[in-house]
């Protein structure tokens, strides 16, 4: 393989339309209450692009350091474990996508709140520092939080709450108690799509000590468990539209229904792990498709 095509292999493309589905619901959200930025819109997006490949990146050196990635494993080629770059090559790609990430994170602070300093400026500066650290640690440390099962709260937060609230807040210098809602529903999908990748890997994962909750609760609760995440999600969309009903074109996102509930059908169909491979990058699409159908909806 060229050296482009081996990093390109290593950015994990498919996994970006999840990463940008917070921001983009968090800038139409914005948009329908009648402000948007659009250096919030862009350095929103290549912030969380960056921080995407961050993650993927760290996940890449992680699982190879602890043996992780082996012969066993049945996902995506993974490039330090296959040999196709060095570990050190790998640090070297994640600093520079943790600077990438910094800086970026940095403009779009200043995009959204202007350069006088504040203790806002503050706060965000730490959640964007606590978002680069939750990117590496997943899988990479003594102690990583993906080994003890806690990925799923952690996705929860970064990919839902804080993308979706926290771009609306740096378009609108507002919280909206209501905005919370629609983030459940980006978080609740992010956290099936993690589910998926630890389904598809439990029994290598569990050999290696990697205590995903899959791992830890097995795969007949791990299929209810995507059951349960997928209606939930669903339902926060309806819930929110229920309680800010103005047009019957609020429920445009039901067109990303048919196709979560394939997802769902699948899962719990599903005997043969690697068939799980092509639901991940369904999912993460589909998750796409809610973000942009709800959000038109809302300014249609």
């Amino acid at each position: 393989m060229k050296p482009i095509n081996i990093w390109i292999e290593a950015f994990r493309l498919r996994t970006l339309p999840l990463a940008m589905s917070a921001t983009i619901l968090g800038s139409f959200l914005a948009y329908s209450e009648g402000s948007f930025k659009w250096g919030v819109f862009i350095f929103g997006m290549m912030t969380t692009l960056f921080l995407q490949i961050l993650s993927n990146l760290a996940n890449d050196y992680g699982d190879a350091v602890k043996g992780s990635d082996n012969e066993k494993r049945i996902g995506p080629l993974r490039v330090t474990s296959a040999g196709l770059v060095t570990q050190k090559q790998m640090k070297r790609m994640i600093y520079l996508f943790v600077a990438l990430s910094l800086s970026s994170g940095i403009l779009l602070i200043w995009s959204g709140l202007g350069d006088t300093l504040s203790l806002v400026h503050l706060v965000f500066l730490m959640l964007g520092i606590a978002a680069i650290a939750a990117a590496i640690k997943y899988t990479v440390g003594k102690r990583p939080y993906g080994y003890a099962g806690l990925g799923d709260i952690m996705v929860f937060i970064f990919f839902g709450i804080l993308g979706v609230v926290g771009t609306f807040f740096l378009h609108t210098q507002t919280v909206a108690p209501d905005a919370f809602i629609p983030a459940a529903a980006i978080g609740l999908f992010s956290m099936g799509v993690l589910n998926l990748n630890n389904m598809r890997d439990r029994e290598n994962d569990r050999e290696n000590g990697k205590n995903t909750l899959v791992v830890r609760f097995g795969a007949r609760w791990a299929k209810h468990y995507h059951l349960i995440l997928i209606l939930t999600g669903i339902s926060m969309g309806l819930l929110y539209t229920f309680l800010n009903y103005e047009s019957a074109l609020q429920l445009l996102f039901l067109l990303s229904v048919p196709l979560l509930a394939m997802d769902v059908q699948k899962v719990l169909a599903n005997t043969v792990p690697v068939e799980l491979n092509s639901e991940l990058k369904r999912l993460s699409l589909t998750t796409l498709l809610f973000s942009l159908s709800f959000g038109v909806g809302l300014v249609l």
